[in-house]
């Protein structure tokens, strides 16, 4: 008796797990077709299907996530809201749940209880760039500007191979007396999200700050001004009772004007054989040893790979739009290669091998 008690279960058992697995199955199905349907425009249609897949499977978060998602398209931000707050309270849930719950508080005009969302979710996911990233935001609305900055190097610090933090980091900094960081954060920024609209407006800024910063005054002189920040030496200068100049001016400016002086001015070519002059001459100095930098040593891999000339002249491609065309159309093969080779050996950032301003 006992022994057909307990198949009895165990059959049960199964039914009910093959069921629950078909239901999940149908489940993911509906929520597909209803993501395709959104993107079509059809919102409502996609809420009803997200709405049943959430009935097939309440386990799993992401249906009424996405259903937020959609009230969130139709500006029906309180709804929304409601259902996020819901969301947060789901096992395995991502930084991006946190993320759409302290949007819609600031959609609704409640900051406070936005940045309480983000931190409350950088306390379950404390690398997430993201979460920094709105936090950022924040209080870049409110145009204080030093405070965003500090969560989005936060951001850069904590999750180095997230590109956003390094695109309002270097809107900021190109606005500022120190658009050396805004060089090194564009740059990285550039790497890290090759072929969007983002990139093509750091690649002009990159561009229009070398041409802003180093003026010819005459045939014999001329001025380099990336940072203030090597004017002033203080206690932090001070490594084990030696002095340790700044990154900023020595590493990078005086290094930049050592490779810059023998142009006399600076267009799209002579951007492009700088930026390989100054590569060659970081290392011929052996700066790697007391400044290292992964950008720097990134650049490093592409010439001895032979493509640093494409790359700079990718880079700085927005500064001068039919000049990058006409470099191509005359190294059509080089070019190749480079996007080729650029497809497959993709800068690679983690917490021991990343660029920030403190540790520069």
């Amino acid at each position: 008796m006992l022994k057909n008690l307990i198949l009895c279960f165990t059959l049960l058992f199964l039914t009910f797990s093959a069921i629950a697995q078909v239901d999940k199955i149908k489940a993911r199905q509906l929520a597909q077709d209803a993501v395709k349907i959104m993107d079509e425009g059809k919102i409502d249609e996609a809420i009803v299907m997200l709405k049943q897949a959430e009935q097939l499977d309440p386990t799993e978060y992401n249906y009424p996530y996405e259903i937020a998602y959609a009230y969130n398209a139709k500006k029906e931000y309180p709804k929304a809201l409601e259902i996020m707050k819901k969301v947060v309270t789901y096992n395995n849930i991502s930084d991006r749940c946190y993320q759409m719950l302290g949007n819609l508080y600031d959609m609704t005009g409640d900051s406070v209880n936005a940045l309480k969302a983000y931190r409350d979710g950088l306390l379950k996911f404390p690398n997430s760039g993201r979460l920094y990233l709105e936090q950022g935001n924040v209080y870049f609305i409110k145009k204080q500007y030093l405070k965003a900055l500090s969560y989005y190097e936060k951001g850069i610090d904590k999750d180095p191979m997230f590109p956003s933090n390094y695109y309002l980091a270097t809107l900021l900094f190109m606005s500022s007396e120190e658009e050396v960081w805004g060089m090194m954060y564009g740059e990285i920024f550039m790497l890290l999200e090759a072929g969007s609209e983002r990139t093509e407006t750091v690649s002009k800024l990159l561009y229009d700050e070398y041409q802003d910063d180093i003026k010819w005054n005459n045939d014999t002189s001329f001025s380099i001004s990336f940072t203030q920040e090597g004017n002033n030496i203080t206690d932090k200068n001070m490594v084990n009772g030696k002095l340790r100049l700044n990154f900023s001016q020595f590493a990078y400016e005086t290094t930049l004007a050592t490779v810059a002086a023998p142009f006399r001015s600076l267009d799209y070519e002579n951007i492009c054989q700088m930026r390989s002059a100054f590569i060659d001459l970081y290392y011929k100095n052996k700066l790697d040893k007391d400044y290292p930098c992964v950008l720097f040593d990134y650049e490093m891999k592409m010439k001895k790979a032979g493509h640093l000339e494409a790359y700079n002249h990718w880079l700085m491609s927005r500064g001068n739009i039919e000049q990058f065309k006409i470099w191509v159309e005359k190294h059509d093969a080089e070019w190749k290669s480079f996007l080729e080779w650029f497809k497959n050996n993709r800068i690679k950032l983690d917490d021991n091998n990343k660029f920030t301003r403190e540790r520069a």
